[in-house]
């Protein structure tokens, strides 16, 4: 489901003679800390006052705490630009009430449009889901939020409060790391194709598991460079951002090698080739990821699918103790978490460590004064 079917069912429902600031008020037992925040940032909350057709995703008192005492906080109080994109990215583009949301996940643009962030036509999105009675809100390193209390109407939109601060998607290489997908980190560094991945605008990246990429394991040391570059970017397709929920039936993509991979879905499965989704939709910087569990081969681009097994797509291709391209290559231990529910982006995966962020971060002070302090000036940069 796509933000053109959502609006018409919001647009219109959401009216109220509420301000931002009363709106705020109304909800200080939660909102107090955001309140007192940005009581200090007047262009701020002029910018989003003024704003019309918008959705705030207002963290909970419990949820910027938490962020503050974090080491992405600590990280982010040293990067104004970071922060300023952090913001917009609370902010969804069109007036969205929860009961527009249904069980297939939409993917909805924000205000983040800073390329550095944002290398996405259209502004970098959120995924929203219902589950049940309660909707969860997917971003970044398979960040999930919860929204613990809906549909506050304010005169520009709606307002859902939520219990996690988001993570604004980073570039595939680094997400690739805090997944656990070493194999195709070092693959990427081997062939000097990582830069690209991770600058390049609008991706759709099949990213093979470490398992896949050991199913292989034989052939890979003896592939040369410009082989093994090929294969790599057999599985990236530029200028189209492929969301599980924009995939039907069949369809047949270009990929960055210039040759033509196949997507399909059987049984509500979706398949690359031969290859099987086993993690969508994990968000990136410019576009998604989809995790593979088979390496994609330009040589036999009609390998077709097998819902029984996944059948290695290169001939005469066996396991190996070792992971092929992981020597050197270390997993970051950046995810904090992971959906869980059925068919929520990142279920079921199994594609990396769980671990909590690394390092020990210093503590920043909580509640607004230490908020005030992480978000500074930057606020002004949001909007």
């Amino acid at each position: 489901m796509q933000i053109k079917n959502l609006l018409p069912l919001a647009m219109g429902a959401a009216v109220s003679a509420q301000s931002l600031t009363e709106a705020l008020a109304a909800n200080n037992g939660s909102l107090s800390i955001l309140t007192s925040l940005l009581s200090a940032q007047p262009q701020l909350v002029q910018s989003l006052g003024s704003a019309r057709n918008i959705t705030i995703l207002a963290p909970n008192n419990a949820a910027l705490a938490a962020f503050t005492n974090s080491s992405a906080g600590l990280a982010a109080a040293a990067n104004p630009a970071a922060v300023a994109a952090l913001l917009t990215y609370h902010v969804l583009n069109g007036t969205i009430l929860s009961t527009a949301i249904t069980n297939t996940t939409a993917f909805v643009p924000t205000l983040l449009s800073n390329a550095t962030y944002a290398n996405v036509t259209g502004g970098q999105v959120v995924g929203a889901k219902s589950n049940g009675s309660a909707v969860n809100v997917y971003s970044g390193l398979f960040g999930e939020s919860h929204v613990v209390q809906a549909n506050l109407n304010f005169t520009g939109g709606v307002i859902h409060i939520i219990d996690k601060v988001l993570t604004v998607p980073v570039s595939p290489g680094d997400t690739a790391a805090a997944a656990g997908l070493t194999a195709l980190v070092g693959a990427l560094n081997a062939t000097k194709l990582l830069d690209t991945v991770n600058h390049a605008k609008d991706l759709t990246i099949f990213a093979p598991s470490n398992a896949a990429f050991g199913s292989i394991a034989n052939l890979a040391g003896n592939l040369s460079t410009d082989t093994a570059s090929s294969i790599l970017k057999y599985h990236v397709v530029q200028g189209q951002v492929l969301y599980s929920s924009k995939i039907t039936g069949n369809t047949t993509l270009k990929t960055l090698d210039g040759v033509d991979l196949r997507v399909s879905v059987i049984n509500g499965s979706v398949y690359v080739n031969s290859a099987k989704v086993i993690t969508p939709d994990v968000l990136v910087s410019n576009g998604v990821v989809h995790v593979i569990d088979g390496v994609l081969n330009p040589q036999n681009s009609t390998a077709a699918p097998n819902p029984s097994t996944t059948v290695p797509a290169f001939p005469g291709a066996s396991s190996a103790s070792n992971i092929p391209f992981t020597s050197g290559v270390t997993a970051a231990t950046t995810i904090t978490s992971r959906p869980t529910g059925s068919g929520a982006p990142g279920a079921g995966s199994g594609v990396g460590s769980t671990s909590s962020r690394a390092g020990a971060a210093r503590a920043l002070q909580t509640g607004a004064v230490g908020l005030g302090a992480l978000f500074g000036g930057a606020m002004v940069l949001a909007l």
